[in-house]
């Protein structure tokens, strides 16, 4: 900087940006804590995607299983199966399913089975504020990538002070669209198995299989 005053103004900053990290870092070790203690999850959310520029505004509603690093996500007439190695994404309208074994250099920013663990590889973060909605307060968190190269310039994460639960997310997306999933239900520990991850094709022979393994 060009003068002491400069430096010294900058030094603050540093010491609040500091301390904000770890607060951030001390709620969002708390949620990771307690739904890794969850054997499995259901949710139930609000899904969108809007673009101001292109007056873009599409809302759906969603829900998700998980089970370790498995998952089935339901979604704008899309069933998402992830067996932990394999996805078969059924396109239902279309009577299509598609089969691959996905990329581990493929954007996983917001895989489902991620979302509550995001934060603790190739992200920093900062506390925001505290907000109070619909009668819940809230503490207000952004995620910041390390790679340059991803798609999104921030994820803004907003997790419910009483239960130490991710109430909402948002995708900042540097080509105008940001992605929000609000949480609406969540149910831990629910029964699953291994082919609740899986698409059955011998339950579904009319579908189409385009297998690109």
């Amino acid at each position: 900087m060009k003068n002491i005053f400069c430096f010294l103004l900058l030094g603050l900053i540093s010491l609040n940006v500091s301390a904000q990290d770890a607060k951030a870092k001390a709620i969002l070790d708390k949620v990771s804590a307690i739904n890794k203690e969850y054997k499995s999850i259901k949710a139930e959310f609000t899904f969108s995607m809007d673009n101001e520029e292109e007056d873009i505004h599409e809302i759906s509603e969603g829900s998700i299983i998980l089970k370790e690093n498995k998952y089935k996500l339901q979604l704008m007439g899309v069933d998402t199966y992830f067996d932990g190695t394999t996805q078969y994404s059924h396109i239902i309208d279309a009577e299509e399913v598609s089969i691959k074994e996905p990329d581990e250099d493929e954007d996983e920013a917001l895989n489902p089975a991620k979302i509550f663990s995001i934060y603790e590889n190739g992200f920093t973060y900062k506390y925001v504020n505290e907000v109070s909605e619909k009668g819940k307060k809230l503490h207000v968190i952004d995620l910041f990538p390390t790679d340059e190269e991803r798609g999104f310039t921030h994820i803004r994460l907003k997790i419910d002070q009483a239960t130490n639960q991710i109430s909402a997310l948002k995708s900042v997306g540097k080509d105008g669209n940001d992605v929000s999933i609000i949480l609406k239900k969540l149910t831990p520990n629910v029964t699953l198995t291994d082919k609740d991850f899986v698409f059955d094709t011998a339950a579904n022979p009319d579908v189409d299989i385009n297998d690109m393994r």
